[in-house]
């Protein structure tokens, strides 16, 4: 999502769910090594690794997806795959007593494949910030680590009101926000992204189609948006810029009022497109896009960071702050 379900949305890889359906019911038939002692769990989705890492729970995680990145203790975990097509083989091989990840196209199969080797699973939707919250909430429940929980959700509520008060008296701006460029991929209703639109003081154009439609560029044209975002290129991912280069000199694209007028603005950060425990900073981050760099936010007051937070070794990473990035 990039999510949407993962990192924001990784959307091409929708193609890989119905061989995570053959391969995960296929695997079905075998049991998991009975786990003893503390939890040890699974994440497969960058959101809800970072979850734990901020929480303090990031010694309990024993695996992560290939795209969990944040913070760099998360590396230092075995790879068990992606979201839409993890190996069940590598994940049983680690023997965990949890396997967490945002809930996606895929997590029905994925469900089920796992709970075949008795293994618990915890994959929640997280298309608001009340879900984000509630996945941070059902972690610390879960995992021992209630009042690290509870912080994490105190940071994104005094982010989430900071900009409110930023944005209160500036007029509403139209806003479209690309995913993607081949094919054209959008924030459309029931996203995560579409409430950060809202919060931020923007208006969504794009108003049907789902969480996360295709349009074509005559739709776009025709919806003529204030200010553009730019989803496509995450923090020192060149290629999304380079999409979009080429897409603004496409026929229609570059009669955009909003390209014609140099407000197609980037989101060159993860946090805003991963619904997680930086969610709050990728508010702000919507919110200057939206409104400019020039917007005065207050910033939050430092908070202690977690105990035992570390890949069994180290406490986690500070959470970055605002950047100057998504899902």
């Amino acid at each position: 999502m990039r999510r949407p379900s993962a990192r924001g949305p990784r959307l091409r890889r929708r193609a890989a769910l119905a061989a995570l359906a053959a391969l995960g019911l296929s695997a079905c038939g075998r049991k998991a090594p009975a786990a003893a002692g503390a939890a040890r769990v699974v994440s497969l989705s960058p959101s809800t690794t970072e979850a734990a890492f901020a929480i303090g729970a990031g010694a309990a995680l024993a695996g992560r997806s290939r795209y969990c990145d944040h913070p760099p203790e998360a590396l230092r975990l075995p790879s068990v795959g992606g979201y839409a097509d993890p190996s069940i083989e590598a994940i049983v091989a680690l023997s965990p007593t949890l396997v967490i990840g945002a809930r996606g196209p895929a997590g029905s199969a994925l469900d089920e494949a796992l709970r075949g080797h008795g293994i618990a699973t915890y994959l929640p939707e997280t298309e608001s910030l009340a879900q984000i919250e509630a996945m941070l909430a059902e972690l610390g429940r879960r995992l021992g680590a209630a009042p690290g929980a509870e912080r994490a959700i105190d940071r994104i509520r005094a982010r989430r009101l900071a900009v409110e008060q930023a944005v209160k008296a500036r007029p509403r701006v139209r806003v479209a926000l690309l995913f993607d460029t081949s094919p054209l991929f959008v924030a459309g209703p029931g996203s995560f992204a579409d409430e950060l639109i809202r919060i931020a003081g923007g208006e969504n154009v794009i108003t049907r189609g789902g969480p996360y439609p295709s349009i074509g560029v005559e739709h776009l044209l025709a919806l003529d948006p204030d200010v553009l975002l730019d989803g496509t290129a995450g923090e020192g991912d060149a290629h999304g810029a380079v999409r979009l280069s080429t897409l603004r000199e496409a026929p229609g694209f570059r009669s955009l009022r909003a390209v014609r007028e140099g407000r197609v603005r980037p989101l060159r950060t993860d946090v805003a497109l991963r619904p997680g425990p930086r969610i709050g900073d990728g508010l702000a981050a919507v919110a200057r896009a939206v409104h400019g760099d020039a917007l005065a936010l207050a910033e939050p007051a430092a908070a202690p960071l977690p105990r035992g937070g570390g890949a069994g070794r180290e406490p986690p990473s500070p959470l970055a702050p605002p950047p100057a990035e998504a899902p």
